[in-house]
C-alpha cells in the first residue's frame, strides 16, 4: 500500500516548525527519522494531511556534556548516540539499550527524540529515559518547559505534549561513579519490539544502595516504573542483596502487572518473563555496582 496524500513542510528553524504545528493542529504530524511513522502511513494505519519534516533544522541535532548533564538534541541519530564516547561514559545504559533498537539501518535514521515522542510502550528508550531521570525540553507557542520523562508518557503512543509543542532535546543527569546498569528484554527476533523488557540503574554509597530505578517495558500501556522495588532496595547493604532477596524483589515488581494479550504473547507469559528479566537485571546491575 501507499500513504494517503499529504503535504510535506520542511522548515529550517524550530520557530517555523512550531508555527506550522500551531496552524494545522491535529491535521499535522512531525516527521523525525520516520522509522515508525512511515510504515504506519504506508499501511494507512494513520493519516495526516500535513507532515512537518524536522530534518533541515540543524539546531535539533548534537550531543553536549558539561560535566553534570548530557544534552542530546531530539534529531540526533540513534546510531550516533550509540557510539558517542560521552554517552558511553556518562550514560552507559542508553548506549547499551540502543543495541536492541531495530537494526543498524533503523538506527542510522531513527532519532532519540522521535522514539520518545512516538511513545511506544514496547520501545527501549522511553523506559531508559525514565530510569536515568531524564528531562525533555519542550518548546511551543506559549514558551518553553521541561517535562520529566516519568511524566511524559500518557498512554500508548501518546505523550503529554500539546499538538503545537515540539520535543527539542533530552537532558540526562550524570550518575555517580559507583553505579551499575542493566537492560534485558525478550523479543521474537533481535531488533523486534520487546514482548517484555526491563531497564535498571543502581548507585551506592558507603556499601549501601542509595538510589534504585527500575522500569518495565512491553508489559503495559506505557513504560512502568517499579517504585516498590526501589523503596525496598534503597538503604540496603550490598551484601544483603543475595539471590533469594532479589527473587523476592522481582516478584514484587510484577505482582500487580496486567499485561495485554496479543498475537505475539499472552499476558501471563509476559508477566512471567518480566519477573525473570527483573531478577536478571538486578543481578547484573549489582555485579557491576560492586565492581565500581
Amino acid at each position: 500500500m501507499k500513504p494517503a496524500p499529504f503535504r510535506l513542510h520542511r522548515p529550517d528553524r524550530v520557530a517555523e516548525a512550531i508555527e506550522l504545528l500551531s496552524v494545522y493542529g491535529d491535521e499535522a504530524k512531525v516527521l523525525a527519522g520516520g522509522q515508525s511513522l512511515m510504515p504506519l502511513l504506508a499501511l494507512r494505519l494513520a493519516r495526516f494531511e500535513e507532515l512537518v519534516d524536522l530534518n533541515r533544522i540543524g539546531e535539533l541535532s548534537g550531543i553536549s556534556f558539561d560535566g553534570e548533564e548530557l544534552v542530546i538534541g531530539a534529531m540526533t541519530r540513534q546510531a550516533d548516540v550509540e557510539v558517542a564516547p560521552e554517552v558511553r561514559k556518562s550514560a552507559p545504559l542508553l548506549a547499551r539499550a540502543l543495541r536492541y533498537v531495530g537494526h543498524f539501518q533503523i538506527r542510522n535514521r531513527g532519532t532519540v527524540g522521535g522514539s520518545l515522542a512516538h511513545a511506544d510502550p514496547a520501545a527501549e528508550l522511553p523506559a531508559v529515559a525514565m530510569v536515568l531521570g531524564a528531562v525533555v525540553d519542550v518548546v511551543g507557542p506559549r514558551g518553553a518547559r521541561q517535562v520529566p520523562a516519568e511524566e511524559l508518557f500518557a498512554e500508548r503512543w501518546t505523550t503529554v505534549l500539546d499538538v503545537d509543542e515540539l520535543l527539542v532535546s533530552v537532558r540526562i543527569p550524570v550518575m555517580p561513579a559507583e553505579a551499575g546498569f542493566a537492560v534485558e528484554e525478550v523479543a521474537r527476533r533481535h531488533g523486534d519490539f520487546a514482548m517484555a523488557g526491563v531497564a535498571c540503574a543502581l548507585s551506592s554509597g558507603h556499601g549501601r544502595v542509595d538510589r534504585a530505578r527500575i522500569a518495565l517495558f512491553g508489559v503495559g500501556r506505557t513504560p512502568l516504573l517499579c517504585p516498590l522495588v526501589a523503596k525496598e532496595m534503597e538503604g540496603s547493604l550490598l551484601d544483603e542483596l543475595h539471590p533469594a532477596a532479589l527473587d523476592e524483589l522481582a516478584a514484587l515488581a510484577t505482582a500487580d502487572l496486567d499485561p495485554p494479550d496479543d498475537v505475539h504473547a499472552t499476558g501471563s507469559y509476559r508477566r512471567a518473563v518480566a519477573a525473570h528479566l527483573v531478577g536478571r537485571a538486578l543481578i547484573n546491575s549489582l555485579e557491576e555496582l560492586r565492581r565500581a
